[in-house]
């Protein structure tokens, strides 16, 4: 019975998996619901009355984006050894909470911020979730394998561009040709595979999320999409070249054994990895989201509101940035009802 239950909660939480999917789309359903209803009463289709109904249920939508981080951490921490991901993981449970709260509680600048949040997840969960599929006869693949195949391939030509040959195979978590092998000096073969996570969806969806939901002309947002869409997936392949340069050439093999013991790994080989990736790169991932932002918000100001409310959600204190960064205050015409 006990080896049971233990089998059956491997399931439920060993995410990303059928299961984190659902909760993810229900996150994100809730917000866009509550988005629906905020737009109608604020256009006069609903009367006002439906603005306490929107603010409730984004505030419900937070509540469970907390419980969504909350599930994560396990995979994050444990499973990807990501210490970065799983302190942050932890830390988004009660700021999803007391995001709620203030949202609830009337702060009605982070309305925007809850319709970013189901726009994120709008462009990031279909390539999590869509299986292949057949369409008039013809196999299709999943978006996630396109967009994969597509990272892989530029990843090997960034990689080869800089003298080093590694062979193209199948790799053994997706299934298809997504890993490169490379064989160290002493003969040892090493296996860099390319996974969702490698490809900067994430970091775009956050952007394109953000940008969606201020309220802004349309050419300043295409302005912004501009400004950051290539920015990051030019990033995340120099990201993903350095990765696989540094570890498949075992570049980092530095504090061996205290790198082993922080990862809980015995495999030597593997030091290279965790330094280049789950320490150096996502360190420098989040320095360049700050880089971005502050190139974004240069085209799209109204974006500040989101910003000062995330600063707000972390410290407890109202910012002004437009002062800060020297740019225009535009009139908080995203805040919501």
């Amino acid at each position: 019975m006990q080896s049971a239950l233990l089998s059956a909660a491997d399931a439920v939480l060993g995410a990303p998996n059928v299961y984190s999917d659902l909760f993810a789309w229900v996150v994100v359903a809730t917000f866009l619901t509550g988005a629906g209803i905020e737009w109608a009463a604020r256009s006069g289709r609903l009367d006002g009355g439906y603005g306490s109904t929107a603010r409730g249920v984004m505030a419900a939508g937070w509540g469970l984006f907390a419980g969504f981080w909350l599930w994560m951490f396990p995979h994050f921490a444990f499973t990807q050894k990501s210490y970065v991901e799983g302190i942050l993981a932890v830390a988004a449970v009660p700021a999803c909470l007391y995001a709620g709260w203030l949202l609830w509680n009337g702060r009605d600048s982070l309305f925007v911020l809850s319709r970013a949040v189901g726009a994120m997840g709008v462009v990031y969960l279909p390539f999590e979730t869509i299986p292949a599929f057949t369409l008039f006869g013809a196999e299709l693949p999943a978006p996630k394998q396109l967009l994969i195949r597509t990272v892989t391939l530029q990843t090997g030509f960034l990689i080869e561009a800089l003298g080093y040959h590694p062979e193209l195979v199948t790799g053994p978590v997706l299934g298809y040709e997504n890993a490169y092998r490379f064989t160290t000096a002493d003969g040892h073969s090493l296996l860099f595979e390319i996974l969702l996570a490698c490809t900067g969806l994430g970091s775009i969806a956050i952007f394109v999320g953000l940008i969606v939901a201020v309220r802004a002309p349309l050419g300043r947002k295409l302005r912004a999409l501009a400004v950051s869409v290539p920015v990051i997936w030019c990033l995340n392949l120099v990201r993903t070249t350095f990765i696989g340069v540094t570890f498949g050439n075992q570049y980092l093999q530095v504090f061996v054994d205290e790198v082993l013991f922080l990862f809980g790994s015995s495999d030597p080989y593997m030091v290279s990895f965790f330094v280049s990736d789950r320490i150096l790169s996502q360190v420098l991932a989040v320095v360049a989201l700050v880089g971005v932002t502050y190139l974004v918000v240069r085209q799209l100001p109204e974006l500040l509101t989101v910003v000062e409310d995330v600063l707000y959600v972390v410290t407890d204190e109202e910012y002004d940035l437009s002062g800060s960064l020297d740019l225009p205050r535009e009139p908080r015409r995203g805040s919501g009802l």
